[in-house]
């Protein structure tokens, strides 16, 4: 054979390399994607060493549910983006597996990241840290700063840690609100309010510059038993008096003046916290408790309470039997249509109600509730479909977290039991309308609007034109058609006179405690009670029934990406390209979408809402 020129042999060696590195990225790439895919499937956890903390770190808010569609979360998380929270169960959960795990030595709860907490929320947390106590095995909680939702979680440990540079600051509640009526009257709009109750409070901003001395009553009931609760829990929990405690809270600023000053000083001298000590004296006596760990990112032997539930989901298996309790969250203000976890949507709610009613597994509900309300047709689609499920044979235990007031008590009204924590904010039985028109700001503008019409309506409910004497009578009518329908829903199911429940009504907001004493609850308990009594009312004895969380879940594709996705990060693959830096102009319209994100609640097709707006600080 001809031998070939050496300028094709050169040509010919190139491409056979070229091939061969073509062959070896293909079975790179192959050996990649089998691996993110076996991953995907195994579920794979952090290794727990033999003999290790369990550190618990709250992010956030605490949240009966994380917020946001499933998919869009998992994925922020991948890009770091997500919103910053902690589902209270989790906290719940991980306590309680480990006070008999034999390799958790100790729990470390580090707070310095904690946002906000109801005092039900915090209450519930510190019966678990009480619960994993009677293990005998130490809880040591720390932080740098603590605030106060922050450290009525450390006081209930054994030990409490503070930085020598930080201080515990508790401000006590409070209820304080922005009142818009003369910047109204300037941008020359007028806010038509329609209500019944002399304590729906939630358009007093609107139409007043001040608190109404009604508002006042409610309010300062609410906040002595909050703060009165909140002292007393503390005081025992630290060996220490009420009077201690109200001594540093009354006289803040003398305490840190006998302290010269310094914070986290005043704190140790009033024996809120045990030592003062650096991030670097913290980990050498937790090293003391579980030993070090040189490839851990905290130096001592941990494991993070994501990871170790994860490790402990897929040893245990699922919580769930041939009989279940089925555990639905209605979380955040109550709207129209499908909505994502974190809001309450009359349709996407609906929906899980349905799943429960089909479910033959399932044989009774707890539904959870932590809302103030919002739009009264939502909560009314809500309550038929609770109706419906106790119509096909399965009772429903309504279970209130922080708050179910307003909307929130509308759905929970008709179920066979209502649990309250005592220090839950509820009641608010209440209606109200806001129809605001700009007609004088576009006359002021230059800018006028006439026409003509079939009936006397025709145009009264333009924003741009000044309602009639005769459309606000009208809007007037169906607020109070509202409220009497609001009435007569509590008194059938709560088995009281209409004209009872009318003066327990009026808008007022009750604690837990309040509301038991006036006939609104039942017992006074939380969601294990809950669950106990619901399993009581279908014959099925403790231990032998499971429970079935009912929620908004990916689909299985999407969950085969968000698998593989998460296994890619594992390896090191990063997905910084896929989070462009926003421009100034995105992100002012991202704040200015933020600022204007409680307005799109407001969707009740009759404007007619059950909206307690009774958040207290």
């Amino acid at each position: 054979m001809k031998k070939r020129n050496l300028l094709v042999r050169l040509l010919s060696g190139i491409w056979s390399g070229i091939d061969s590195f073509r062959k070896l990225l293909h079975l790179l790439l192959l050996l990649l994607l089998f691996a993110i895919f076996v991953g995907a499937l195994s579920g794979t956890t952090s290794m727990l060493p033999d003999r290790a903390a369990l550190l618990i770190q709250p992010v956030g808010v605490i949240v009966e549910e994380l917020e946001g569609d499933p998919f869009d979360r998992a994925v922020a998380e991948l890009l770091d983006e997500s919103q910053p929270q902690t589902v209270l169960q989790d906290i719940i959960d991980a306590l309680d597996y480990a006070s008999t795990d034999e390799r958790i030595a100790a729990v470390h709860i580090e707070l310095s990241s904690l946002g906000a907490a109801g005092l039900p929320k915090l209450q519930r947390i510190a019966r678990a840290i009480e619960d994993f106590r009677d293990s005998g095995k130490p809880v040591i909680a720390s932080a740098d700063f603590m605030t106060q939702q922050a450290y009525f979680i450390a006081a209930h440990a054994d030990e409490v840690y503070l930085n020598p540079e930080g201080g515990v600051l508790l401000q006590g509640y409070g209820r304080f609100r922005s009142y818009f009526r003369d910047a109204i009257e300037k941008l020359k709009l007028d806010w038509n309010i329609f209500k019944v109750g002399t304590y729906k409070s939630a358009v007093e901003p609107f139409e007043r510059m001040d608190m109404s001395d009604a508002d006042r009553e409610a309010s300062l009931n609410l906040i002595e038993q909050l703060w009165g609760t909140y002292l007393e829990d503390v005081a025992a929990a630290r060996g220490i008096s009420v009077a201690e405690m109200e001594e540093y809270t009354s006289r803040f600023t003398d305490v840190v003046a006998a302290a010269d000053g310094d914070l986290a000083q005043a704190a140790r001298d009033h024996n809120l916290v045990d030592e003062l000590l650096t991030r670097t004296e913290l980990r050498e006596l937790l090293i003391g408790y579980v030993g070090t760990e040189e490839d851990s990112d905290v130096n001592y032997s941990a494991i993070g309470m994501m990871d170790y539930l994860a490790h402990e989901d897929l040893l245990n298996g699922e919580l769930v039997a041939e009989e279940n309790i089925g555990i639905i969250i209605a979380s955040g203000t109550i709207q129209s249509g499908s909505q994502p976890p974190g809001a309450i949507g009359a349709d996407s709610t609906a929906a899980l109600l349905r799943r429960a009613r089909d479910d033959e597994s399932v044989k009774a509900v707890v539904l959870r509730v932590d809302s103030p309300g919002g739009s009264a047709f939502a909560s009314d689609v809500i309550a038929n479909e609770i109706a419906a499920l106790q119509d096909a044979g399965k009772p429903v235990v309504a279970s209130m977290s922080s708050v179910a007031a307003s909307g929130g008590y509308w759905i929970s009204v008709g179920a066979d039991r209502i649990f309250a924590n005592p220090m839950t904010i509820t009641g608010s039985i209440g209606i109200f309308g806001m129809i605001p028109t700009y007609q004088r700001t576009a006359a002021y503008l230059g800018i006028a609007n006439d026409g003509i019409g079939s009936t006397p309506l025709a145009g009264q409910l333009r924003p741009d034109r000044a309602m009639t004497d005769d459309a606000k009578r009208l809007v007037q009518l169906v607020i109070e058609e509202g409220y009497d329908d609001f009435i007569s829903r509590v008194a059938t199911y709560r088995g009281m006179e209409k004209d009872d429940v009318d003066v327990v009504g009026q808008g007022r907001v009750w604690t837990g405690a309040d509301a038991l004493r006036h006939g609104l609850v039942d017992e006074l308990g939380g969601l294990e009670e809950a669950i106990a009594f619901a399993a009581e009312l279908v014959d099925i004895p403790e231990g032998e029934y499971g429970r079935k969380s009912i929620k908004t879940e990916l689909s299985p594709t999407e969950q085969m990406i968000v698998d593989m996705l998460g296994t890619a990060k594992s390896f090191g693959l990063q997905f910084n390209f896929l989070r462009p830096e926003p421009s100034s102009l995105q992100r002012l319209a991202g704040r200015l979408e933020q600022a204007l994100a409680p307005l799109a609640e407001f969707d009740d097709p009759k404007g007619v809402y059950a909206h307690c707006l009774c958040a207290l600080e």
